[in-house]
């Protein structure tokens, strides 16, 4: 019972969060904002309690798909909902409280896996696990930004500015936070990359080849656009372009060989 009934009610918090959200896009006073961040933060407090169940438990911390989607998905729901209080941030909210949603669905559908870790036994395994995952949501969040740069900048181009809300940021404002959180994501990333391959015994093992190369080849797309905007002044589709493959590729990096494990490869066996 309490494993279905907090996902339930989180998936329909997050729900009504991104419906209040949608249903008064376009409105000229904007959404309920208040309304809007009750029920996300609603949604989150019993995300939050789902998650800690699911994580930790006797035998230790369960890393398995579905929790590392969860948590993932609460850290960025976290941080895209305290942004939004201070910047704004209307057009990705209903994106992000939507995927949380759908998240909480697939924790009670999916088969919960196993994956597990003792990091209280290895400080250094539990803080390159954390850089990780900050790296990714910082980085996903730049991906969210770009949009949302992209859709004004469509607007600018045809000349949709007193059609455009007013609730959107500056377009050069939002572009300065893109590039900002897109060099932090980057650096994070490079970071994590740098100390699993010198503190992790088995970095270079067949096993985890697969992320290794793909993260690599993530951050140095992100790097590569890092430079080309500081440089070159690269922005616009190009920039959206390379910010949108570096994170489907970093993605995959984290979450591709887990799911072939422990959906694909399990199905199979079962």
């Amino acid at each position: 019972m309490y494993t279905l009934l907090l996902p339930l009610l989180s998936m329909l918090a997050y729900a009504l969060a991104a419906g209040a959200v949608l249903s008064r896009l376009f409105h000229p006073a904007g959404p309920q904002l208040k309304f809007t961040f009750s029920a996300a933060c609603l949604g989150l407090l019993l995300h939050a309690i789902v998650l800690s169940a699911a994580l930790f438990t006797a035998e230790g911390q369960n890393f398995s798909l579905l929790n590392v989607s969860s948590l993932v998905s609460w850290l960025i729901t976290v941080a895209v909902t305290l942004t939004a209080l201070r910047s704004p941030l209307i057009l990705l909210l209903p994106v992000v409280y939507g995927c949380a949603a759908l998240v909480q669905l697939a924790s009670m559908l999916l088969p919960q896996g196993s994956q597990m870790v003792n990091v209280e036994h290895n400080p250094v395994l539990l803080l390159h696990i954390l850089i990780a995952f900050i790296a990714y949501v910082i980085l996903i969040l730049a991906t969210l930004y770009s949009v949302q740069v992209s859709y004004i900048s469509y607007k600018l181009k045809h000349k949709a500015m007193l059609t455009m809300p007013s609730y959107l940021p500056p377009l050069m404002q939002a572009e300065v936070l893109q590039f900002r959180l897109l060099l932090i994501g980057t650096l994070l990333l490079g970071l994590t990359l740098l100390s699993g391959a010198l503190f992790t015994a088995d970095w270079f093992a067949k096993q985890n080849l697969h992320k290794n190369v793909l993260s690599l080849m993530a951050f140095l797309l992100f790097a590569v656009l890092s430079w080309g905007h500081a440089r070159l002044g690269w922005r616009g589709k190009i920039a959206i372009t390379l910010t949108l493959i570096g994170s489907i590729v970093l993605t995959l990096a984290y979450f591709g060989s887990r799911f072939v494990r422990e959906f694909l490869i399990a199905g199979v066996v079962g």
